[in-house]
């Protein structure tokens, strides 16, 4: 079962449950016809994470899924340094990504087998041994309640469906840190109040530490502490309804 709750960590593994970054920028070298200019995506974020729950806000193009992804090395940082539970992913990119399973807005990105059943018994491989597997996957599936999907093509799924899907399979390797990337994006009224339950549960009851962008403002409202990301920095950190609050000015100031 998937939601069983966490035994604590042994003395061996990190000694801080914390996310921190100091100092941190991340930028490109764009190509012109002048020679490489560097474009910043992200600049001197300072934060410290260490509530269940955290929502990230912030426009198309503000640097919030840039931001994300620096939580298990999928981008690393041009200067400053990022720690995961003490963990540097620049450094230590396995055993942080051990820890932290990421869910990409677009499930095409991280589905790769014919059916669900299949790619989760994929991500089951080092953990799961292959007699057990398929039982294992099925688990998985029933604990989100889509195990009416194991056996169907990924391809005749829905946006929403696929979405699910992804983040059974990210679930099935037990993650303690949980990155979600605009997880409602794809996702209706009925799914989205799913995943909501889902997410307060692998809190309250697997100890699982949440972290997802969203531009959703209700769905906001579920995290402990929010921050607004704008322009590449962080503007604002507070809690979530304050956030969204500042966000909607932001927004407003924008296009006025």
């Amino acid at each position: 079962m998937i939601f069983a709750r966490r035994p604590e960590p042994d003395s061996a593994g990190p000694a801080t449950e914390q996310i921190s970054f100091s100092e941190v920028s991340v930028g490109v070298l764009d190509d012109t016809p002048t020679g490489d200019v560097y474009r910043p995506i992200l600049t001197d974020v300072n934060v410290t994470l260490d509530e269940p729950t955290v929502a990230i806000i912030g426009a198309n193009g503000s640097g919030k899924s840039t931001l994300l992804q620096l939580f298990n090395g999928l981008v690393t940082a041009n200067s400053g340094r990022v720690l995961i539970d003490g963990l540097d992913p620049a450094e230590e990119a396995k055993q942080v990504r051990s820890r932290v399973g990421f869910v990409f807005t677009d499930p095409a990105a991280q589905l790769v087998m014919p059916t669900p059943l299949e790619d989760i018994e994929l991500s089951l491989r080092k953990r799961v041994p292959k007699a057990e597997r398929r039982a294992a996957a099925l688990a998985v599936l029933e604990e989100l309640g889509i195990a009416d999907l194991a056996e169907r093509s990924v391809y005749e799924l829905s946006g929403g469906q696929r979405q699910l899907v992804a983040l059974a399979a990210v679930l099935a390797v037990d993650p303690q840190i949980l990155v979600l990337d605009e997880p409602t994006t794809l996702l209706d009224l009925r799914n989205k109040e799913k995943l909501r339950k889902l997410l307060s549960d692998l809190v309250a009851r697997r100890g699982v530490r949440v972290i997802f962008s969203t531009h959703d403002l209700d769905f906001a409202g579920l995290a402990d502490r929010a921050l607004v990301v704008d322009s590449g920095r962080i503007v604002h950190d507070s809690n979530p309804a304050e956030a969204s609050r500042m966000y909607r000015e932001l927004i407003m100031s924008d296009s006025s």
